[in-house]
């Protein structure tokens, strides 16, 4: 008798139907209501884009093995969210730069996380844990806890604003299946994305297969923080506002998301799709 298969996203995505239909059904829920149904879900869908984004650099370093984690995550996308705030100060001629500013510095923080665990065999733990106190004393030192800045208006038009009045498809919602399409393709069809699985399953065979670890463990950790540092400038787009702590609840849940959606936390096997189907299910 062949035996019925659900892959991990598409169970995912199934508990949070599940999930939503369920929470329609409280005192408080939408009820028979399907216009608040509707808005209520593609709220739930926007908010689910910035945890997964987060969540993509913890997909590719879990995916990685050896205890792949970025601890650092949260206080990389506190970082890369103040920066943008200052170098945009409200102009939107500023905005790529301050893009490039913030996946610069998610790079270079996630290289020396890289470089600490593989040329120093610092735990990965220990490394991205000790980064983030780092990372959060350097941010309290430079301001102080004030910090001077405005976001630009069109970043609040493409990320917390729906695509128009007659199409209320969230932008930040568009935004994430393009960078999910593109996490896919990193992933699937990229010597990157190969190497990357091979040295989840075993970091020795892979090494005589050819594959370069040392240098997949720099870029693989360089990358996540990058893709931390998007997350940030992404956060700070919707909130248009910053604070000290603001990337600290995006951490747990962005590794929370890539165990929901079906990635060994032992690292080898697992998707970005999953990983976004996990995020819109600890956003419910």
């Amino acid at each position: 008798m062949k035996r019925f298969y659900v892959s991990p996203p598409v169970a995912a995505l199934l508990l949070a139907v599940i999930l939503f239909i369920l929470s329609g059904l409280l005192p408080n829920g939408y009820g028979s209501d399907l216009n608040i149904a509707r808005a209520q879900a593609l709220n739930i869908l926007r908010l689910s884009v910035f945890l997964g984004v987060i969540a993509a650099g913890q997909t590719l370093v879990i995916i990685s093995g050896f205890e792949g984690i970025d601890l650092s995550a949260g206080s990389i996308v506190t970082l890369a969210a103040i920066a943008t705030y200052v170098i945009v100060s409200g102009d939107d001629s500023r905005v790529l730069p301050a893009l490039l500013a913030a996946l610069a510095i998610g790079a270079v923080i996630g290289f020396v996380n890289g470089a600490g665990i593989t040329f120093l065999k610092i735990s990965p733990f220990v490394m991205t844990l000790g980064m983030s106190g780092v990372v959060t004393g350097a941010i309290i030192l430079a301001n102080h806890g004030n910090v001077s800045g405005k976001i630009a208006p069109i970043m609040t038009r493409l990320i917390a604003r729906p695509l128009s009045p007659q199409f209320p498809i969230p932008n930040a919602l568009i935004i994430w299946l393009v960078f999910g399409f593109l996490m896919w393709l990193l992933l699937e069809r990229t010597t990157f994305g190969k190497n990357l699985f091979a040295i989840g399953v075993n970091r020795v065979t892979a090494k005589l297969s050819g594959v370069n670890v040392t240098a997949m463990n720099l870029a693989t950790y360089a990358l996540a923080g990058a893709l931390a540092g998007f997350g940030g400038f992404l956060v700070v787009g919707n909130t248009g506002v910053v604070m000290i702590q603001l990337g600290q609840p995006f951490l747990f849940p962005s590794i929370a998301a890539v165990a929901v959606g079906g990635t060994l936390l032992s690292g080898g096997k697992g998707s970005y799709w999953g990983t976004m189907a996990g995020a819109i299910v600890l956003t419910l």
